[in-house]
């Protein structure tokens, strides 16, 4: 005699790919936030589908990754936004913010910031379903050096505490929603 089971195997939840990038200049001080962070995250376990690169200054390579079918990408770098050296932020980039490269217009590959990476790549049909930038203001940018500020230092292991729960949280469906979706929700 032989038995059915009759019980409906439930959908596994579809992995989400997530790129982490850390991005600066590590020659530039507290550039090379973006780094660091990327390096301590070496040692952490991420969900599967969770990609994390140190992509310094080569936003060409960045843009190239980014187009391989990302769910989300969570960009680390630094970003003047007037509070004190050390501080973290949260931001999502908004597609419809990103201007497309126009015809004509000619973008050196050397010198490919985070903007202008997320402008080729959406040139390109090559966005992913969400842009995270997990940022931190620096102290000292502008003078070439090695290693940084005390505050930017200090802010290392919590931005490195901020990227994990942030993948935790792209995996959730919910994330993809558009915002007014989620505040109704």
């Amino acid at each position: 005699m032989s038995t059915e089971n009759t019980a409906k195997a439930q959908p596994a939840a579809a992995v989400k790919r997530i790129l982490v990038a850390g991005i600066g200049n590590a020659w530039m001080r507290d550039d090379a936030f973006g780094g660091k962070v990327a390096e301590r995250l070496e040692g952490v376990e991420l969900p599967p589908g969770t990609a994390v690169f140190d992509f310094g200054t080569g936003g060409l390579d960045l843009a190239y990754e980014v187009m391989r079918g990302y769910d989300a990408l969570l960009l680390v770098d630094v970003s003047r936004q007037g509070g004190e050296p050390g501080t973290l932020y949260v931001m999502d980039a908004d597609p419809e913010d990103v201007e497309p490269i126009g015809d004509g217009e000619v973008i050196s590959p050397h010198g490919m910031d985070p903007q202008t990476v997320l402008r080729f790549v959406k040139t390109v049909g090559g966005w992913p379903g969400k842009v995270v930038v997990v940022a931190c203001e620096p102290g000292v940018v502008e003078e070439m050096g090695l290693g940084l500020s005390a505050g930017v230092e200090e802010a290392v292991g919590r931005a490195v505490d901020l990227v994990v729960e942030t993948v935790g949280e792209l995996q959730d469906d919910a994330a993809y929603e558009p915002q007014e979706a989620q505040a109704d929700a």
